[in-house]
């Protein structure tokens, strides 16, 4: 069973400055973090990042907003995914899921 949920909320992200921001606030990852691929995989697999236990508890990062950046910037998007990926690979217990829906702007540029 998951016990702590992180929300990485990309609404309004257009490049990677912006989603690297985010997850900074987002996952609270120190000063330090270097905000590129290899310091988010970095971040993303040190257990000592994270809210004591919540690795072993399980710990899932719920991604929303996140379609506009994709379809902005599609070969970004990819590595983030990958990121995500290998961090889920690496580390036993963490999640990370991508929210379906998403504003009420995109909810009306859908047909039907």
């Amino acid at each position: 069973m998951t016990e702590h949920v992180v929300t990485l909320d990309l609404d309004g992200v257009t490049d990677k400055a912006g989603l690297m921001d985010r997850c900074a606030r987002a996952l609270e990852l120190p000063g330090w973090f270097g905000r590129n691929w290899d310091a988010l995989a970095d971040s993303l697999a040190d257990h000592t990042l994270w809210p004591e236990g919540a690795v072993e508890r399980g710990l899932l990062i719920v991604v929303r907003g996140w379609r506009p950046y994709a379809k902005a910037r599609p070969e970004e998007w990819e590595i983030a995914q990958d990121v995500f990926a290998e961090a889920v690979e690496a580390v036993r217990g963490l999640g990370v899921v991508l929210a379906l829906g998403g504003s009420s702007k995109e909810a009306s540029d859908q047909p039907g």
